[in-house]
This record gives structure tokens, sequence and C-alpha cells, in this order.
């Protein structure tokens, strides 16, 4: 009887495969067929899934950020917590994740980086790929501010600020050894804080 393939971890095989080669041999001396090889699978075989190694990256992307935002969501709303703790917690779990697939993000961004050396711009990708985080950041601050928790601030400018923290501590974690997770969420934590209306809610860094 045929081994039964399961089309979503090949394809997650070939993801994390192609993630390792560009880092190792660089994203313009990479092609399909060296992760095809390194993926025991042939060349035909990577183009049901991925037409080219620009459609392997933007998955790549896609996943990830797909992944965090639908479990975001899903808390934000399903929780009683105070409105500034549901972003904490958000932006400490972004700043975990990051940790944990540490090896992925370099490789992520070093590609990022060498594209970026060749005159490709990847920042639309990534506008897109952020734009329902700062959605949600934008609705529970609104919620904050109507409940009386939030004081009232620039809803726009404040997500702002925090998805910019939050892409300086990912491209810091990519790159730096020595990055400090306990003063980054230290650096969320009190920027949030100011935004506390007084009397309300207090909460502090887990």
């Amino acid at each position: 009887m045929p081994k039964r393939i399961n089309h979503e971890e090949r394809k997650e095989k070939i993801l994390q495969t192609a993630l390792k080669i560009f880092a190792r041999e660089g994203y313009k001396d990479s092609n399909l067929t060296l992760i095809a090889t390194e993926c025991g699978i042939s060349r035909p075989t990577i183009y049901q899934y991925f037409k080219d190694k620009e459609q392997i990256y933007y998955y790549a992307v896609k996943l990830v950020t797909g992944r965090m935002f639908t479990k975001y969501a899903d808390y934000a709303w399903s929780t009683v917590d105070p409105i500034l703790l549901r972003i904490q917690n958000i932006c400490f779990d972004i700043i975990d994740i990051s940790k944990k697939h540490r090896g992925e993000l370099t490789s992520l961004m070093d590609v990022m980086l060498q594209l970026k050396k060749e005159g490709t711009d990847f920042s639309d990708i990534i506008l897109r790929r952020t734009a329902k985080l700062h959605i949600l950041f934008k609705r529970l601050l609104r919620v904050g501010i109507t409940n009386k928790e939030v004081v009232e601030c620039d809803i726009t400018r404040i997500t702002q600020h925090l998805v910019i923290l939050l892409e300086s501590f990912c491209f810091q974690l990519a790159f730096l050894d020595n990055f400090d997770i306990k003063g980054s969420k230290q650096l969320v934590a009190n920027y949030l804080e100011s935004l506390r209306l007084v009397d309300s809610h207090h909460f502090i860094v887990s």
C-alpha cells in the first residue's frame, strides 16, 4: 500500500530546509535543485508546492505571522484580562516565539538583507503581514479608552510605537547574541504602564 503523504508536513520541511540553505549558501546562490536534494525529493516534486525560491520566502513570512495573529486575536477577545495586560502578553509572546525560533528568524532577515542589496524590497509584504497586529492593537486600545483603562491617546501613533519596538527586538534577536530579553519586556511594560489611566488595573512584568 503506497505511503500516504502529509502535504503540509512536506511543505514545512521544504520551507525549513530552504531557510537553512538560504542562510548557508546565500539567497542568490541557492536554488530549488539544491533544496530538493537536501529534502530528499525531486525538483519536480518541489514544483507541486512552490514555483520558485521567492515564493518559499513569502510562504515563510506568511506562515509565521499567520499562526501568531490568529492566536492573538483568539486570546484578545476571549479573556477578561485588563486591556493593557492583553497587549503586554501579546508583545511578550512575540518576543518569546522569536527567541524560540531564533535560527529561522535570522535566516529570514538574512535573506531580506541579501535581497535588499540586490534591489528587491520586501517592505510591502512585511507591512501586509503585520497589518492584522496593527488592527488588533488599535481595537484593544480603543476598548481600553472606552472602558476607562487607558488614557486618551493617539492610538495610531501608539500602535506604530509598539510594532516598531517589536520589529527592533526581532532584528536584535536575530543578529545580537547578547540581546536582553528581560530588558526588552520591561521596556514594553514601562511603555504600556505610561498609558494606564490612574486607578485602573495595574500589572507588572512576570
